[in-house]
């Protein structure tokens, strides 16, 4: 199955979280923060959003960071997925 984001939206997977911190104790999984940086999946077309044409600035393969409890979560074929609006998208990692 695959998914095809509509109008601004972004299919987007979340890179995996640290287990350890830069001194190099090991965080149990509830301890780990949500990941807030992903990889972007899908892109949706764009176009007219609430009156304003919108552009998509974003590509498949980019790192991102999104806002933190942003998006809807879906899981397909065993993959967890966010689904955001590109303005929840607050920047591309280079």
């Amino acid at each position: 199955m695959t998914l095809k984001p509509l109008a601004d939206r972004v299919v987007v997977k979340a890179v995996e979280a640290e287990e350890k911190t830069k001194s190099g104790i090991v965080l149990p999984g509830a301890a780990q923060e949500k990941p807030q940086i992903a990889e972007v999946v899908a892109v949706g077309p764009g176009g007219i959003v609430d009156g304003e044409k919108v552009e998509m600035t974003v590509k498949v393969g980019d790192r991102v960071i999104t806002s933190k409890y942003s998006g809807t979560e879906v899981k397909c074929d065993g993959v967890e997925y966010s689904i955001v609006r590109q303005s929840d998208i607050l920047a591309i990692v280079e």
